[in-house]
């Protein structure tokens, strides 16, 4: 069961002024438009933690991430891409649930709090992955389908269906140096404004974090085919 759109304000998006930052034209909703939408968010807004870094983050809700975006043509990191992004597929008509997701490899130790947020969508009996706000992931939406491996700009991905904790769980792993690396792994639980809202306090100004201490910022593909 999703959330309610309105639980998320998405009808506060200037969602005119969104597409024209990406330069794409309000469609209807199908897989050729949500690709286009998707790459075009992907290649016009980067990926970055400055405000975290200067301590001068204005906060993940719709309105300050548009300010930004929109406003501004600046970027952030996944709480922010992905915020905008299901506000305008909401208004696109898309079935979207913002979901939780954990980065890094199990495998390798890596096992983080469920501190990054995707979009799922449900599309013409699919469903799809969004992740606009990770440096070096997917270009396009990522069907889940366990097993699948997936080509995109000269980057390999693989989605592989788990078990995290008792529930299921996806994994988007990406072909590195010849092995698997899992980037992480999202949950089946829809999340909320406040798991949002948590989430970023934690990643902006905990000392266990490595956003106020460290550059992850990455430029546009536009400009760098990153």
């Amino acid at each position: 069961m999703t959330t309610a759109p309105d639980a998320w304000h998405s009808d506060r998006l200037d969602l005119g002024g969104y597409l024209a930052r990406l330069g794409v034209p309000d469609r209807s909703a199908s897989r050729a438009a949500l690709d286009e939408l998707h790459e075009q968010h992907v290649r016009t807004f980067t990926f970055d933690n400055i405000d975290v870094l200067l301590r001068q983050h204005p906060g993940v809700s719709l309105d300050a991430v548009q300010e930004k975006f929109v406003g501004r043509g600046r970027g952030g990191y996944c709480f922010e891409h992905s915020t905008i992004l299901a506000a305008a597929l909401d208004q696109l008509g898309y079935s979207v649930t913002r979901r939780l997701a954990r980065v890094g490899d199990p495998a390798r130790g890596a096992v983080s709090g469920r501190t990054r947020l995707v979009v799922e969508v449900a599309l013409d009996g699919a469903r799809l992955l969004c992740d606009p706000g990770f440096g070096l992931s997917i270009l396009h939406p990522i069907a889940l389908l366990d097993g699948l491996d997936e080509v995109q700009e000269g980057r390999r991905f693989l989605v592989s269906r788990v078990d995290d904790g008792g529930l299921a769980a996806w994994q988007l792993s990406r072909l590195r140096n010849g092995s698997w690396e899992v980037q992480h792994t999202t949950d089946a639980l829809p999340a909320r404004p406040s798991d949002v809202e948590l989430g970023h306090h934690y990643t902006s100004t905990s000392p266990d974090s490595h956003f106020p201490r460290q550059d992850s910022s990455l430029p546009g593909r536009s400009v760098t085919g990153t």
